[in-house]
């Protein structure tokens, strides 16, 4: 039995810890969290306000899952690798390149099993889709194109209302949501990148952009009903479910609670009077080792999909969408079809798309078993992933081609 400690039971990190302790393999023995109502989460678990608390003490679980605050994993993650945790720690690893490369310092002297939530890696979909890439299916991958569709209301929830609205906050829109995608992207080709550049900004969500009439909040608006963002639309309808999105707006999810804090709390606000500033769209441009090249664009103007991927190669192409593979054969002329189903969608609601399970599953057997294999992506790995982000947003926002040569392995 795998013991582990929560460091952050917010949303991210309660789900990975009730996913440990579904497969009979974990239990839950420590939890922090500066919010009582989330230590409470894990009734059996010894408590503590803040993380240096439970630092402060001899190794008390065999490994500790960091979901804090983007800005707030640096220290925690340092400190446990010290103190010879193995770690899950959430995506991204920090908001800046030298506390990555601190982690990644951090994690390889302590020989800790680590592992990034890049939980694209593990979804039933990507895994089938790299096989048919890896055996040859389609020849030499020559260029991709991928979308991820953030989704309306996703984008209004994390991006304009909520905890990743402001780059000083948090971390510029990119890192936040789309490292998961960049780090994808490597996995796929199993090549570095080598150049990046990239265009994007916040084009909608601006207070030039609000309605005539339209209220501060939703509660108070008279526009509302027309509103695509209306706060009142999204959460109301899931009053009584403790799941995200709404378990990030209180911790009482009867109507009654929802109501109060739509009209006291941040996710109320209308959607063109709050003070985010991260993208709403952004496309990145990247060439890989070899000359592969891809393209990437990341949009908060669609539904909330699977992602979408074509994968153009010497003797074939790919179709992707999430559920479904459909392979083109140049030689025969024909099409098949792959179907890879998840259980649920590609959201963090969903468990993206079975990425969440597997993912945790794969840190229980490497943590049990000393054996890092099940773990895709190595602490190295995950430092380049975060420099293509980087990159990207100094081209977007200097308009230049940034190299990433030299980059580690």
């Amino acid at each position: 039995m795998v013991t582990l400690a929560v460091v952050g039971a917010g949303s991210r990190g309660t789900s990975y810890a009730r996913h440990a302790v579904e497969t009979g393999r974990a239990r839950v023995v420590a939890v922090a969290d500066p919010l009582a109502g989330r230590r409470d989460r894990f009734p059996e678990a010894a408590p503590y306000a803040d993380w240096r608390d439970l630092a402060a003490l001899p190794r008390q679980a065999d490994a500790v899952i960091i979901a804090t605050q983007d800005r707030d994993h640096v220290e925690p993650a340092v400190r446990f690798a010290e103190l010879g945790y193995d770690i899950l720690l959430e995506k991204p690893m920090a908001v800046s390149e030298d506390d990555c490369r601190a982690i990644v310092a951090a994690a390889e002297r302590s020989g800790a099993v680590f592992a990034v939530c890049h939980v694209l890696r593990y979804t039933p979909y990507t895994r089938a889709l790299k096989a048919l890439l890896d055996e040859g299916r389609i020849g030499e991958i020559v260029s991709v194109q991928h979308l991820e569709p953030v989704g309306w209301w996703h984008q209004a929830h994390s991006y304009v209302r909520g905890n990743w609205r402001r780059a000083d906050e948090s971390t510029f829109m990119l890192l936040a949501k789309s490292c998961h995608d960049l780090d994808w992207l490597v996995h796929l080709t199993g090549k570095q990148v080598t150049r990046v550049s990239s265009f994007g900004g916040l084009h909608h969500f601006r207070p030039e952009n609000r309605p005539a009439g339209a209220a501060d909040r939703c509660l108070d608006c008279s526009v509302e009903p027309g509103c695509p963002y209306s706060a009142k639309r999204l959460y109301l309808p899931l009053a009584g479910d403790h799941s995200w999105p709404l378990s990030v707006l209180t911790d009482d999810v009867s109507e009654a609670g929802v109501l109060a804090a739509l009209r006291t709390g941040p996710y109320g606000r209308c959607v063109y009077a709050c003070d985010n500033d991260v993208v709403d769209h952004q496309v990145v441009n990247l060439e890989f080792e070899g000359g592969t090249t891809a393209s990437f664009t990341m949009t908060g103007f669609t539904p909330a999909l699977h992602r979408q991927t074509r994968i153009f190669g010497t003797r074939g192409s790919i179709d992707g969408d999430g559920d479904r593979l459909t392979v083109h054969d140049f030689v025969t002329g024909r099409s098949s079809v792959v179907e890879t189903r998840p259980s649920g969608d590609g959201t963090a609601r969903g468990g993206h798309g079975g990425g969440d399970e597997a993912l945790v599953e794969a840190f229980l057997t490497a943590v049990a078993t000393r054996e890092r294999a099940p773990i895709l992506s190595s602490p190295a790995q995950s430092l380049h992933s975060h420099l293509i982000a980087w990159a990207a947003e100094r081209s977007r926002l200097t308009g230049e081609t940034v190299s990433l040569e030299g980059t580690p392995r």
